[in-house]
């Protein structure tokens, strides 16, 4: 069983699927992070890496400001590949979100070409209907990052399990692994 936090969202539902692959020799780790309510960086860049302990061969799944850490993070750490789920470039005009550090000005400017650089791909999904992340906000995103973009339609802010994420998180290793037997 997973914490409260975890089984809010699509996070439990994708850890367990993800468990069940035999994909992640390595594990996986499903934890809820520090400061939840201010997801604040200053305290979840150090727990992704001083905790988790991110590395190459990991993937991060980020879900809204865990999209934004997930990012962030791949400014500065070589990580295997990124999923982005209602990522957002900007505080959306929110100060909550604008203390959390995440966004110009205050975060200073996103680094798209070390992201870019950092990681061996990138997925992104975003649903038309988000309540609290516009679509323009991930497009945009999607085309600084060149990510694998998925728009999609009654997923919400993705407060359900939705199967896409772990399929191409799979399509992604499977596709490695075969490259790398030729």
């Amino acid at each position: 069983a997973y914490p409260a936090p975890l089984s809010g969202n699509f996070y439990a539902s994708l850890a367990k699927e993800c468990e069940a692959s035999n994909l992640f020799p390595g594990g996986v780790v499903a934890t809820s992070m520090p400061d939840p309510r201010r997801a604040r960086r200053q305290i979840w860049i150090p727990h992704l890496t001083d905790v988790v302990k991110v590395d190459r061969s990991t993937i991060v799944v980020g879900h809204s400001s865990g999209a934004e850490a997930a990012m962030r993070l791949a400014e500065k750490v070589r990580l295997k590949g990124i999923v982005l789920v209602a990522a957002c470039h900007t505080d959306l005009g929110h100060e909550g979100e604008r203390q959390a550090g995440w966004y110009p000005p205050s975060g200073g400017e996103w680094d798209w070409k070390a992201i870019k650089a950092n990681v061996e791909w990138i997925v992104q999904f975003h649903s038309t209907d988000d309540p609290f992340i516009d679509v323009s906000e991930a497009r945009h995103v999607a085309k600084q990052l060149e990510s694998e973009y998925y728009e999609m339609k009654g997923k919400s802010h993705f407060f359900e399990p939705f199967e896409e994420a772990f399929l191409k998180i799979k399509e992604k290793i499977i596709t490695k692994r075969s490259k790398s037997e030729l």
